[in-house]
């Protein structure tokens, strides 16, 4: 909550100056665009992923499904 108030704080105290406001909105986009990335998965994780899916199939691990049954 604190954070909240101090950033809303600084934007009120620019809010006044589009120019500061551009600024600030060019570098929230990069901070949340950073964030996205940082979430994603990496080619490596996906890789992973992947070749123990193929393991569990090759082991006999998963259970066979009709494409259909996964929209249900």
């Amino acid at each position: 909550m604190q954070l909240n108030a101090e950033l809303f704080g600084a934007l009120q105290t620019i809010a006044a100056d589009e120019g500061l406001m551009k600024k600030a909105v060019r570098s929230l986009k990069r901070i949340a665009a950073q964030k996205q990335c940082d979430d994603s998965l990496t080619m490596a994780e996906l890789e992973r992923i992947v070749s123990q899916g193929e393991q569990e199939i090759a082991e006999g691990k998963v259970q066979p499904m009709a494409i259909d049954d996964l929209w249900k």
